[in-house]
């Protein structure tokens, strides 16, 4: 019997540099999921991202389908708390430039001792939830022990914060070329988990931001869950064919 797979979100902040760039986190070595790898800033919902005051505290909260809201407000706070980067604006509608407010109140908010609801509302913010489109979404295969059900959100970056690791559940925080990311991780220089894979060569299709995020906001809605097949003694897992990923049989001895 598989075990249910948790709601989970994450999100890929792009940039052009000149050329384009995504923004990865490297998972401290003791954390039990993926640990040392090369990731997407994201994590688990959370039970205040369901918190209903949010509608008061976002932007795009009525353009958002009810159970998509808490998935984007999980990614802005993962996002936060493992890069220090807050995608949010003021009531004048400017962009959030950063603050030593925000800083400070990073450990704070990823240990849950203070509501993340609550550092908004004294910064006086609305998350911004429009600039967040889908990028995918996978489900982890039913045979493993720890199960996600996971939104990739794509989302430009803010011109004027800065990334910084935590420091906990990150060690490391860097802005990347996707190409270059691949090709580290085909020799052995950074460890880089299936799913982080095919969603950097899917993101490396693309020539800059934009063109990345309009590509996004085009793609089918495709629930990736992959699947395993067993082919001349070897077990492959497998991926729809309309998922936008192309043909895919990465053996299962080096994909998990």
């Amino acid at each position: 019997m598989s075990v249910a797979a948790l709601p989970a979100a994450t999100i890929l902040l792009v940039r052009d540099a000149p050329g384009l760039e995504v923004l990865m986190v490297k998972r401290h070595h003791q954390i039990d999921f993926a640990s040392g790898a090369l990731v997407f800033p994201g994590g688990k919902t959370h039970d205040g991202d369901h918190d209903p005051a949010w509608e008061f505290r976002t932007l795009g909260w009525g353009e958002s389908l009810p159970h998509k809201r808490a998935l984007r407000i999980a990614a802005i706070r993962e996002a936060y708390e493992e890069t220090g980067i807050l995608l949010a604006r003021h009531p004048d509608q400017s962009p959030f430039a950063g603050s030593e407010v925000a800083g400070a109140a990073r450990a704070d908010i990823a240990a849950d001792r203070r509501p993340f609801l609550d550092l908004v509302t004294e910064l006086d913010l609305h998350l911004d939830l429009g600039a967040l489109s889908v990028f995918a979404r996978w489900v982890t295969p039913a045979m493993m022990p720890k199960r996600f059900d996971t939104w990739f959100f794509i989302a430009t970056a803010p011109e004027d914060q800065f990334a910084v690791c935590d420091g906990y559940e990150t060690v490391d925080a860097e802005w990347i070329e996707p190409g270059v990311a691949l090709g580290l991780a085909d020799r052995g220089e950074r460890k880089i988990i299936f799913p982080t894979r095919m969603n950097l060569q899917l993101l490396a299709e693309s020539g800059n931001a934009d063109q990345a995020i309009a590509t996004a906001q085009a793609r089918p809605g495709v629930v990736v869950e992959p699947w395993v097949e067993v082919r001349d003694g070897r077990q492959y897992l497998m991926l729809p064919p309309d998922a936008g990923y192309g043909a895919v049989a990465e053996p299962l001895s080096s994909a998990m």
